[in-house]
């Protein structure tokens, strides 16, 4: 393989890895402020999707459907936070498991009543289409490096707002002694539904930008649910700083290990018996690398001791 074609798929993996981190650091601030274990965030991520699908073909303003895949997803996470997750904070972790899991039901027979099962699809539009040259002669799709850009700068506006606004300091109390706060006089309630619906955001967001690369279609949330899980565990519950890194190593590690694995297995297998191994071993090794940094350390990479 030629270095053009390595760096070509080093960017595919780092595009993958930027989406992974969209859904993962929903995940990590509501798994980590609320303890919630949340099923339901792939189907925030879908709703985001179909969002930005519609409002694209009624405007055909791609900038007003990703506004609507942040508004409707954040408006789905608050009024599911106020209707069902306020219930389940006190409750065990299987309850959490079987009520979010109930709404990931909810959410996919109800966009199916609404939308049908038919996939739609989300141009890509026309300023942000086509190929350009980088350095060293690589052709790239311009909008996939419009992904990169837009959730490097989703990450660094993520991290001021926890390092430096007064809702990231209630968030990071939130995480270490909720009752402390809630006695200083912070309505925990509200902060909660803001964390749930900021979460939703972000999961939306990242379902109408893979919207234009891909179908947008019913159930679309839940492979990217399994992966964004990895993601937090490899990077450390409650870490926004372990979500960015986690999802850009599980990005690069699932993208290259598909390229590259069957490849080395046929230096020394014939070619149908390597393609077989090597992406049997691919769809592995996301799960080899979480199972090594926890042997490593438990706590994931950037994860507080316990």
């Amino acid at each position: 393989m030629t270095p053009i074609l390595i760096a070509e798929q080093v960017l595919n993996g780092l595009q993958s890895g930027v989406m992974l981190f969209l859904m993962a650091a929903g995940l990590t601030l509501i798994f980590g402020v609320m303890g919630l274990i949340n099923l339901a965030h792939g189907s925030l991520y879908m709703v985001g999707a179909f969002a930005a699908a519609a409002t694209a073909a009624v405007t055909g303003s791609f900038l007003l459907a990703l506004v609507a895949a942040l508004a409707a997803a954040a408006a789905a996470g608050a009024l599911v936070e106020r209707l069902v997750i306020r219930r389940l904070y006190d409750r065990d972790h299987l309850d959490q498991v079987l009520a979010t899991f109930a709404l990931i039901l909810i959410f996919s027979e109800g966009t199916r009543w609404i939308f049908g099962s038919f996939p739609l699809y989300l141009d890509i539009p026309e300023a942000l289409s086509g190929p350009v040259t980088l350095p060293g002669g690589i052709q790239y799709p311009l909008y996939r490096l419009f992904i990169i850009g837009m959730g490097l700068v989703v990450a660094a506006l993520l991290f001021w707002l926890i390092a430096r606004t007064r809702l990231g300091i209630r968030i990071r109390a939130g995480e270490n002694d909720r009752e402390m706060i809630a006695a200083l006089g912070v309505d925990i309630a509200r902060l909660y539904t803001l964390v749930f619906a900021l979460g939703a955001a972000l999961a939306g967001l990242a379902g109408a930008l893979v919207g234009a690369i891909q179908s947008v279609q019913v159930g679309m949330g839940e492979p990217v649910l399994i992966l964004a899980f990895v993601v937090i565990v490899i990077g450390g519950i409650g870490s926004i700083e372990g979500a960015l890194v986690g999802a850009i190593l599980v990005g690069l590690t699932d993208t290259l290990g598909g390229i590259f694995l069957p490849q080395i297995f046929g230096l020394f297998m014939d070619p149908a018996a390597a393609t077989q191994t090597g992406a049997a071993l691919a769809s592995m090794a996301i799960y080899v690398l979480m199972a090594a940094v926890l042997v490593w350390k438990p706590t994931g990479l950037f994860g507080a001791k316990s």
